[in-house]
């Protein structure tokens, strides 16, 4: 079966942001183009909680625009992919999934998370027991059930040893799915999806970012620093026409690393800085243990000036 998107990571756009939904993907990003992301994603096991996220992956504009620009990834328009499905389409996913029920093990007991005592788990069995007594389910309630709905586990003697998974899906396999996709900002621009970049601001972050990251340096969102982004330490590489694996791992993964610099890009060499600016930006880079760098664009020169700024003593 011949690949859809040629090789190329597929971006799903929603709202004119992109998402990474599988985890293939985002590994890839992370490991061999050094592009992180933020997951977004609630995590089945600890739904009440947003301190540990999951998928999806959502990526800065700036790491959209580099990836498709240099042919790493393509942009697909998620909610034109989604056509109405026709009659015998909705009958035969529908046998397939009466299919799938039929081979999940009935219930057995019930779920319970891994972190209740056993003084907890006795009332709620006992709760559960009471009201199985008085409600019946229904067949048609057991069709509802979701194909990745988990199997249930007979409780033991200790809460320690109970576990439960879930099982989500990362794309879509709907037959009628079929991916909406752009290979360059322009089409997806001209289609309606996608608008960044727009101002001349907007073109000098992506290019100093993309200046950045050819040097092997990580990126985040400096948003909570005061700057445009957080900068890792990298490694120097080059990258192949074909983007093959790169030999050396970077060495500036956020997972290992604090970050060096608060990046701030200024659009042209004639943008005007205010001292208490500057004032401001040495003592929050300071406080924080980091040097924030201001990173000038040349457009007529095609190039990056950067200008780190440290608070220091005197006398």
């Amino acid at each position: 079966m011949s690949d859809p998107h040629d090789g190329k990571i597929p971006l799903h756009i929603s709202n004119e942001t992109a998402f990474v939904w599988s985890l293939d993907d985002a590994a890839t990003l992370r490991a061999t183009y050094h592009i992180c992301g933020v997951l977004t994603g609630t995590l089945p096991q600890a739904a009440q909680q947003n301190v540990f996220l999951g998928l999806p992956l959502m990526l800065m504009p700036e790491e959209v625009v580099l990836l498709v620009n240099n042919g790493v990834a393509l942009l697909i328009d998620d909610s034109a992919s989604h056509t109405s499905p026709s009659a015998e389409e909705l009958s035969l996913w529908n046998e397939q999934r009466r299919a799938a029920l039929s081979r999940v093990p009935k219930k057995t007991g019930l779920l319970v998370p891994p972190t209740l005592s056993d003084e907890a788990l006795k009332r709620r069995l006992e709760r559960q027991k009471r009201k199985e007594a008085q409600t019946t389910p229904s067949v048609e309630s057991e069709e509802l059930m979701t194909l990745e709905s988990p199997s249930p586990l007979t409780p033991k003697a200790s809460s320690k040893e109970l576990s439960y998974s879930f099982t989500i899906p990362a794309a879509s396999d709907f037959p009628w799915y079929h991916s909406k996709c752009y290979s360059s900002i322009k089409e997806a621009r001209n289609a309606g999806i996608w608008k960044y970049p727009e101002t001349p601001e907007a073109q000098a972050k992506c290019a100093v970012f993309e200046d950045l990251w050819k040097q092997g340096y990580f990126m985040g969102n400096g948003l909570r620093f005061g700057g445009d982004w957080l900068v890792y330490p990298g490694v120097c590489f080059l990258l192949s026409p074909s983007f093959e694996a790169i030999p050396e791992r970077p060495k500036g993964d956020p997972l290992r690393f604090h970050s060096h610099f608060v990046a701030t890009v200024l659009p042209s060499p004639t943008t005007e800085i205010q001292p208490i600016q500057i004032v401001a930006y040495g003592r929050l880079g300071t406080a924080t243990k980091k040097a924030h760098m201001l990173c000038c664009w040349d457009e007529s020169t095609r190039k990056v000036s950067y200008y780190s700024i440290e608070w220091a003593g005197f006398g």
